[in-house]
């Protein structure tokens, strides 16, 4: 008998993820998506994984271009997070009107200068895994790393603030 869909999920609630943005320039405009699926995969080379919607526009976008950049969110950070997780989304570079940021050297991508940490990536390639895939990315460059910035974080399908409280839906 199949795991029921909504006991899965609730079961992957229970587990604190961090949040991360990952942004792709093309020839066209700036793409950006919330992602919680991200994992260290090597360190040399250095590769991680992220998680993406098989379907989705961000990965159909990943894959042409093959290069992007993926920023580690900080805590006051929230509302970014909830922008770029709403469906019908307008350009990366208008949602973040108010939020300091740079482009990273190699892949163009957006990256936020306040956050804890950005990695400029190559993409190695993509992996189907149910309905979703999975994207290798080779990190090229580190454009922001700020220690001291505290990362944000989503638990129970809520952003978790700068105190351990559960702030706003995720």
């Amino acid at each position: 008998m199949p795991v029921d869909r909504n006991e899965f999920a609730a079961a992957l609630a229970q587990y604190t993820a961090g949040v991360c943005l990952l942004t792709v320039r093309d020839d066209i405009d700036d793409v950006g998506t919330t992602v919680t699926s991200v994992m260290s995969v090597s360190a040399s080379p250095p590769l991680v994984a992220v998680g993406l919607t098989a379907d989705g526009y961000p990965a159909e976008v990943l894959e042409s271009v093959g290069s992007c950049a993926l920023t580690v969110l900080a805590a006051p950070q929230a509302i970014v997070a909830s922008r770029f997780s709403s469906a019908g989304r307008p350009s990366a570079r208008h949602l973040l009107e108010t939020v300091p940021w740079t482009r990273a050297e190699h892949s163009g991508g957006i990256v936020l200068s306040e956050s804890p940490a950005a990695l400029d990536c190559r993409l190695e390639r993509l992996v189907e895994a149910g309905d979703h895939v999975l994207a290798l990315l080779e990190v090229v460059g580190v454009p922001v790393l700020n220690p001291a910035a505290l990362p944000l974080l989503r638990l129970r399908g809520r952003f978790v603030d700068e105190t351990g409280g559960l702030a706003g839906r995720g």
